[in-house]
């Protein structure tokens, strides 16, 4: 059996990742090719081209960058025609994922969707294409089954795979300080986003109330596909530590986050991490999402449980004087971490227990062995 599996950010790596894991267990004698990342190459998949090479974020940025997106198309699709796999997997990623949807539907290749599309959120009308390309949706927010039915499309609710991956780590502060070089300080952390371009902006603006904090370390996490000398080139002192490759446990062990709106969200509530979720992009950018874009709210947290749990910074609001005050709630306000505490556990119960990628390998396994 041959797979071809597509993710374009650093969260599809991983949940790409886990799913080839999943799909080996039950069926030993598959061949992947995959768009994606580090951790999808380390379960055997061959890699065709890394995400850090295909990420463009925000309407203006897509717009200069229209011809090297268009020849990651053609070249995509002559891969996957040369390839010939059983089935596609697309993994969320839709400016790139449906465009190959709608080409491999037409080819008669089998094509199925892992993590929605955040169609519920903007262009709702990409509904119809979903419904004419895709042969199965995988979905892992729970609110998004209804949407679905809502549209007359059956999809399966799987659970989330953030769930997998967080309930192996364990909290050890001690051991973590001292294999990461960390001193004795309580931490916040800082996930300022996975593309140069927002890390270029978010970076900035979280560093900027390092010294509100004199009694907390300031540790980044560092994107894969980034070099840590790009990192340095914000830092204006050595008392800021960056971490490759220990996201999570980061996560696990500091006190509050500054967090770029995203997938990090959804993840630093399932580690329980009072957080501020932070967002700002290009002007042009901005005013056409305010225009375009139905949702009450930018993080997942707030999304899932309906409710304004975590604060929202965005735009002209993500400021130092908006982030320090925020902060020091998080960190001085027991009444508010226990609340953020209550939510985070409701968090957890909504989104469907852990085997997520199991699930979906053996669904996918399931439609395969049909025909």
């Amino acid at each position: 059996m041959k797979l071809y599996i597509i993710a374009g950010e650093a969260s599809g790596d991983l949940h790409g990742s886990n799913l080839i894991r999943a799909f080996r267990a039950q069926k030993s004698d598959i061949e992947i090719r995959c768009w994606g990342g580090d951790l999808m190459k380390e379960q055997g998949a061959t890699l065709v081209k890394h995400y850090r090479d295909l990420a463009f974020m925000g309407f203006l940025e897509v717009l200069l960058n229209i011809k090297t997106i268009f020849k990651n198309l053609a070249f995509c699709k002559k891969d996957i025609e040369t390839f010939a796999p059983d089935a596609l997997i697309l993994i969320d990623y839709p400016g790139f994922n449906l465009r190959i949807a709608e080409w491999a539907a037409k080819n008669r290749i089998k094509v199925f969707y892992y993590i929605s599309p955040q169609i519920w959120a903007w262009k709702e009308n990409r509904i119809h294409q979903i419904k004419r390309d895709v042969d199965k949706m995988f979905v892992v927010l729970p609110f998004e089954k209804d949407f679905y039915q809502k549209h007359q499309m059956d999809v399966d609710f799987v659970g989330h795979p953030l769930l997998d991956v967080i309930s192996e780590r364990k909290k050890n502060t001690e051991k973590f300080l001292t294999e990461n070089n960390l001193v004795k300080k309580p931490i916040i952390a800082l996930l300022p986003g996975s593309r140069s371009q927002e890390i270029s902006t978010m970076l900035p603006l979280m560093l900027s109330v390092k010294n509100e904090f004199p009694h907390h370390q300031f540790v980044i996490a560092g994107a894969p596909g980034q070099e840590p000398s790009f990192y340095h080139a914000f830092l204006k002192s050595d008392d800021v530590n960056i971490i490759f490759g220990k996201t999570y446990d980061l996560l696990l062990h500091a006190d509050a986050g500054l967090i770029t709106s995203g997938t990090a969200t959804l993840e630093a509530g399932l580690f329980k991490l009072p957080q501020v979720v932070c967002y700002k992009g290009s002007q042009i950018s901005y005013q056409i999402a305010r225009r375009l874009i139905k949702i009450k709210y930018i993080s997942l947290v707030n999304l899932i449980l309906d409710k304004p749990s975590v604060k929202e910074l965005i735009q002209n609001d993500l400021s130092k004087k908006n982030i320090t005050a925020e902060l020091k709630a998080l960190l001085n306000d027991p009444k508010r971490i226990g609340q953020m505490t209550k939510d985070y556990d409701k968090l957890i119960e909504m989104l469907g227990g852990n085997g997520a990628s199991e699930r979906t390998a053996t669904g996918m396994l399931k439609i395969m062995e049909q025909g």
